[in-house]
């Protein structure tokens, strides 16, 4: 019920992805819950979000993001499938705290769930609908998805057009004019300078003016590649004691 992630079998008395340095396991314990019980206390709603559809469920339910609905692609994905997005060619999915019910969706949806290869181990419901992708990029009908790293060594964000989906591999924060990046948003555990850098360059060659986070209203309206790398700079010098 933390990580909102689904495995294949019910007996199953830890999990691997809230027992990793990056998630939590909660001071109460772990507690685990099921999609039919799930359904009888949560709803998804689907609206807008600025350009695109969005999909989320209410109330809020394990680490609470929202998907986005991009030509045909379903980028990251929630645990509930109640809701009517239309034909979907792929799921796509930025990094593992956002598995969720990945391979529900594909069966339901007739279409396969891409993930880069190099987050294989943290898929905790085997499937062949699953397909791993490997290099730095990849097209995916009218977008790109492009390898980052960083929070996890498969991030990923997707490029449509001039809008960029990070995920929080990217993380947009409070202030619009900057962005941040963590290797553990909930226990505080910065990303080393190198991993920042990584970002920064496989971004580097894009041009995109918005950016759209993880989770509701988390959109940056423009100069998009140009806050990421400025807000890279001002990670690597924090990091190196060189303070805003």
């Amino acid at each position: 019920m933390t990580c909102g992630v689904q495995f294949d079998s019910g007996e199953v008395s830890h999990c691997p992805v809230c027992e990793d340095p990056r998630q939590y396991v909660p001071v109460s314990g772990q507690q685990w819950t099921t999609l039919e019980a799930l359904r009888s206390s949560h709803a998804n709603v689907v609206r807008t979000e600025e350009e695109f559809r969005a999909v989320g469920v209410e109330p809020k339910f394990g680490i609470g993001q929202r998907a986005l609905l991009v030509d045909g692609v379903l980028w990251d994905c929630v645990p509930l499938l109640d809701a009517d997005v239309g034909a979907l060619d792929a799921v796509a999915i930025s990094h593992p705290h956002y598995y969720s019910t990945m391979v529900e969706w594909a069966e339901a949806y007739d279409c396969p769930v891409l993930i880069h290869e190099a987050d294989r181990e943290w898929v905790m419901r085997p499937s062949e609908r699953i397909e791993f992708w490997s290099g730095s990029t990849l097209e995916i009908g009218s977008s790109l998805l492009i390898r980052c790293g960083g929070h996890f060594e498969g991030g990923t964000v997707l490029l449509h057009g001039d809008s960029l989906l990070a995920g929080d591999i990217v993380q947009v924060i409070p202030d619009r004019a900057w962005v941040s990046f963590m290797y553990s948003f909930p226990n505080y555990i910065p990303l080393p300078a190198d991993r920042v850098q990584a970002i920064a360059d496989a971004l580097a060659p894009h041009r995109f003016e918005r950016i759209y986070g993880a989770w509701w209203g988390t959109v940056i309206g423009a100069d998009g590649s140009g806050i990421v790398q400025r807000s890279a700079q001002r990670y690597i010098d924090a990091l190196n004691g060189k303070l805003p």
